[in-house]
């Protein structure tokens, strides 16, 4: 006897089937947020590769190490954020901030880390990759999710996305990064504040400030974003322009 076509493995792994694997990774994560009262994120973009200081056990340094703060205060600006979400949902009962990250190792890690130091459940959207990233030891197991396609789960970091926090990263942390910058200066989504965490490191890879002398672009891109060094700056960032978005935004184009 034939299999189901829903259960035919061969069938759905292969071309014919692609739409429905894409839908399946929209329509379950929609499920899952709306079943677990998901209605608004903090993003938290960073470096897979950073590693906590408590790793550190030689006490030798490397160019890695010497970022380990990044963890740490990545760590602290989640747990700020999660206990500042408590105090929302007593003004807002009907919106629950959580935090949302890649789900991954270094920055991720601390991300998810501090939400559940904070006693808070955060998101978590791990990308299954060939050198296998598996979802890191913080993650809530009912609001982590398995993505094959990268554009779909960038749909998702986007979809609840209240801001976005960007600490330092590689490539995958700048294509996260110009892609929300690009979204909201397109008008693609409705604005949302973006911090980039960490100045002197995103002044030296990226000189914005060349981009709009050249006029490749606006002067007015360079308000698309702030920047904070420490969690708490961070923290009062967000403070001063969540919670307008909270009580106004009709949430994103995506």
């Amino acid at each position: 006897m034939n299999d189901l076509a829903f259960e035919n493995q061969s069938f759905l792994w292969g071309n014919e089937a692609g739409p429905i694997r894409i839908l399946s990774e929209y329509l379950h994560p929609k499920s899952e947020f709306k079943e677990h009262g998901i209605t608004d994120t903090i993003v938290v973009f960073g470096s897979a590769r950073i590693p906590s200081e408590e790793t550190n056990q030689t006490g030798q340094t490397s160019p890695l190490q010497e970022l380990s703060h990044y963890y740490e205060e990545a760590r602290e600006f989640s747990r700020l954020i999660s206990e500042w979400s408590e105090v929302l949902k007593k003004e807002i009962p009907d919106r629950n901030l959580h935090i949302c990250t890649g789900g991954g190792p270094g920055i991720m890690e601390a991300g998810n880390r501090g939400a559940r130091e904070a006693g808070s459940k955060s998101v978590a959207l791990n990308i299954v990759l060939p050198h296998e990233q598996h979802p890191n030891p913080y993650v809530n197991p009912e609001l982590t999710f398995e993505f094959h396609y990268f554009f779909m789960r960038k749909l998702w970091f986007m979809k609840t996305c209240r801001g976005m926090i960007a600490f330092p990263g590689g490539f995958g942390t700048f294509d996260e990064l110009f892609e929300t910058l690009t979204l909201v200066q397109t008008g693609k989504k409705s604005p949302i504040p973006i911090l980039l965490y960490g100045k002197k490191f995103w002044s030296e890879v990226i000189n914005f400030k060349k981009l709009a002398e050249m006029r490749l672009i606006s002067e007015s891109d360079l308000h698309l974003f702030g920047y904070a060094d420490d969690p708490v700056e961070a923290l009062r960032f967000f403070q001063e322009k969540i919670r307008f978005e909270l009580t106004h935004s009709e949430g994103t184009k995506t």
